[in-house]
């Protein structure tokens, strides 16, 4: 074995090299030097004191027991195991530019991802408090935030395609909606029977009111009071004052009224796929997040209403 490969000798340089030459701070370093000396006991343990003799088997294999643990160490959740990997796929890469490997064995080799948080999306009955308190007041201003939080939550929208909804933009005939979404992309929604009475009730009582004041908004759905287009900004105070009339605890945004229309959606049966049309989603897989809720719901059900789910 060349003394140049040496496991122990090319850590302890590389440690060195973060010190010296990178200048990371102490914690930093005492977290690398602890990953690192890990990863030295799990190679040694497994025969390896060469680091040109490591394999990526090698690599995979500490990876894995970091998540599973030993006697000595517990299991890493998905952060700390990737910290890990990070500290040895920078080791590899000193190596490989020290020319003590031929290649570097991490390149393939990739940290865990964190597990993903899911969406907050609240009961339908705190939805429907929020809607009532939103227009409890009766004013021209309570009749659109009522009908903003009922099409936020009747189509899924985002907060920026909704304040950017146009008069021309509704067929309440049809019930729809054309959305305008991220990259210019449209699509058009179904709007629900609810969400159209506010609306008609907002069109026909409300905004004409709106409008006179300076006429501004122009084609603007949702009005301010001085006549111009609803911010997104303001769009959020209509939602948190709703929420707090309703006694609604919980940290509620536009985005939470989306995630509970996709919540709501899929607890009621409706397929991921369309449940994607509707979000305009690009891709299913950012869908498929929401179906991590729905489980949780479907295991609650079954454990309270199985005969056999618990003893």
């Amino acid at each position: 074995m060349s003394d140049a490969g040496d496991l122990d000798r090319a850590v302890q340089d590389y440690l060195g090299h973060l010190g010296v030459e990178r200048g990371l701070a102490a914690n930093t370093l005492g977290s690398y030097r602890r990953d690192l000396r890990r990863y030295r006991e799990h190679l040694h343990g497994a025969g390896v004191h060469d680091v040109a003799d490591v394999a990526e088997t090698d690599v995979l294999a500490f990876l894995a027991a970091l998540r599973t643990g030993d006697e000595e160490h517990a299991p890493l959740g998905a952060s700390s195991a990737a910290r890990a990997v990070v500290a040895v796929r920078g080791f590899h890469k000193f190596c490989l530019r020290e020319q003590l490997v031929a290649t570097d064995v991490t390149a393939a080799v990739k940290p865990p991802r964190p597990a993903s948080r899911l969406p907050k999306a609240l009961p339908l009955d705190q939805v429907e408090a929020i809607l009532e308190a939103a227009g409890a007041a009766g004013t021209s201003l309570a009749k659109r935030d009522r009908a903003l939080l009922e099409v936020l939550y009747g189509t899924g929208a985002r907060i920026s395609e909704a304040v950017g909804l146009d008069v021309d933009d509704l067929d309440l005939d049809e019930g729809t909606a054309l959305l305008r979404g991220k990259g210019g992309k449209q699509r058009i929604v179904p709007v629900g029977s609810y969400a159209a009475a506010a609306l008609g009730d907002y069109l026909t009582v409300a905004r004409p009111g709106l409008v006179s004041a300076t006429g501004r908004g122009g084609a603007a759905l949702f009005l301010n009071a001085r006549g111009g287009r609803l911010s997104r900004q303001s769009a959020w105070t209509v939602l948190s004052r709703a929420a707090r009339a309703a006694g609604v605890d919980a940290d509620v945004s536009p985005h939470t009224l989306r995630h509970s229309f996709a919540t709501h959606l899929l607890d009621g049966g409706a397929d991921v796929r369309v449940v994607q049309e509707l979000l305009g989603h690009a891709s299913v897989t950012t869908t498929q997040i929401y179906t991590l809720v729905t489980v949780d719901r479907l295991r609650e059900v079954y454990a309270t209403s199985h005969p056999r789910a618990v003893d």
